[in-house]
């Protein structure tokens, strides 16, 4: 079977969207993002690594080499290269290397708690950049559970005792840049184009070369090189670990934006940084409690449970003939 018709059957496979494949791939990102956020937060935080962009560039690096080396051995398939592949591809690079940028810089200079309660807000934005970019509708009772979650994070910030301002902004940037790579992602893994992992590959190889250079410009790299932990085992080990939840978060972000949607992947997240704020309550040992922080989480576990219950029902795809007709051709575009 030729590349091309594996990615028919792929394509088909994902239109068809049985409820497995979607519990599973939304439970595959829910499990590798709660690793990669703790990996990253030990890094960052616990051994004061200096610098989360050569973090990223490891991330970038282990992507490149885990697609390429499966490219070979025939495990996994996408295009060569072509000149017509940056066309393809604009303007996520852009938009992933900030995202990945803006998540790791976010993640080191905020509490757990606090990072998971600002990231609620990539959850609107998602839903609106699928509004106006994929021409998506959803029912009222999707709506509402967004919002209820937004509102729980509006109670929790608002008793937040551990401001940050530089902290606040590179989160809500990467709210931002996560909305959009979620939905650009969406609009461009067309298995008769690039595919997942031809959008994972060449993602990685464009970026990669720009964030060197300006990871050398700021001494960035220098910091990270000169590191006093690198005859650590326990940190080196930790390192590669974090490059290797690096691909595996990307890999399964497409994967559940392919067979889900950008909003549903984005809500999971949410879940599961709820999840990692009860940790962060008990083992952390930066979290200032406060009850309105704590009612702020619990009603946004509620809303994030609450869609995706709706979800899994079926609501989150309303009895709008033009949109069920229409959902599969306008991702592809």
């Amino acid at each position: 079977m030729s590349a091309g018709q594996a990615a028919g059957d792929e394509a088909d496979a994902a239109a068809a969207s049985p409820a497995l494949p979607r519990v599973l791939s939304a439970l595959f990102y829910g499990a590798s993002s709660f690793l990669t956020v703790l990996v990253n937060k030990a890094l960052l935080s616990a051994y004061s690594f200096p610098s989360p962009m050569f973090l990223g560039i490891g991330q970038m690096a282990a992507t490149i080499l885990i697609l390429y080396v499966s490219k070979l051995n025939k495990i996994v398939h996408f295009p060569d290269f072509d000149k017509s592949i940056p066309v393809k591809l604009f303007p996520l690079p852009l938009i992933y290397v900030g995202n990945h940028l803006s998540g790791l810089s976010s993640t080191s200079k905020l509490s757990l708690p606090m990072f998971t309660v600002l990231r609620k807000f990539t959850i609107p934005l998602t839903l609106l950049l699928e509004i106006i970019i994929l021409g998506k509708r959803y029912p009222l009772n999707i709506i509402v559970s967004v919002f209820t979650i937004i509102l729980g994070a509006f109670i929790a910030a608002g008793s937040d005792l551990s401001f940050n301002l530089e902290g606040y902004i590179f989160v809500l940037l990467n709210d931002i840049f996560t909305a959009a790579n979620g939905v650009y992602t969406k609009q461009k893994i067309d298995p008769k184009e690039l595919g997942k992992y031809g959008v994972l590959f060449y993602n990685a190889c464009f970026m990669v070369i720009p964030t060197v250079i300006i990871s050398f410009s700021t001494g960035d790299f220098q910091q990270a090189t000169h590191f006093q932990h690198w005859t650590n085992f326990l940190f080196v080990f930790q390192f590669i670990l974090s490059c290797v939840l690096g691909f595996l978060l990307m890999y399964s972000t497409v994967l559940c934006s392919h067979y889900n949607s950008a909003l549903t992947t984005t809500v999971v997240g949410a879940i599961k940084n709820i999840s990692i704020a009860y940790i962060g309550m008990l083992i952390g040992g930066d979290y200032i409690f406060s009850m309105l922080n704590f009612v702020g989480l619990n009603i946004c576990m509620a809303g994030g449970l609450r869609y995706s219950f709706l979800t899994l029902r079926g609501n989150s795809k309303p009895a709008q003939p033009g949109d069920e007709e229409n959902a599969l051709p306008v991702s592809k575009s």
